[in-house]
């Protein structure tokens, strides 16, 4: 069985990372000042929750084993808020591990690329 991902499945996919970054954001910020504050905590759950189904739209669209390790960019977008946001440092050396995230995702992306085109080419 063949499937082609849709354009639109990775766009919710990317959504996804984008929404469950902010849910760790606001539940850090939520815990940061004691006591906890109700309100970003409620708003990281809740964007939790909409990010969940913004996943399981975008399954429907494509392939799950191209598609989650997209995932997986979040750890971009919580490495840069920890620094510029929270203050925190993030050493370089996770910034290596980081780029071999990128490095994975990107690998799975020309994986998939090339074996779509085997199977478009010409049997010998």
């Amino acid at each position: 069985m063949t499937s082609v991902t849709k354009n639109w499945a990775f766009g919710l996919i990317f959504l996804t990372t984008l929404m469950t970054t902010l849910a760790q954001f606001f539940l850090k910020t939520a815990v940061h000042d004691r006591p906890i504050l109700l309100i970003p905590l409620a708003a990281g759950v809740a964007l939790y929750g909409v990010g969940s189904a913004l996943m399981i739209l975008s399954f429907k669209g494509g392939q799950v084993s191209l598609l989650y390790p997209i995932t997986a960019t979040s750890y971009i977008w919580v490495a840069l808020i920890s620094q510029f946001w929270f203050g925190e440092d993030v050493h370089a050396l996770r910034w290596v591990g980081i780029a071999i995230i990128i490095a994975g995702i990107t690998l799975i992306g020309l994986a998939n690329k090339q074996h779509k085109g085997a199977e478009h080419a010409p049997v010998a």
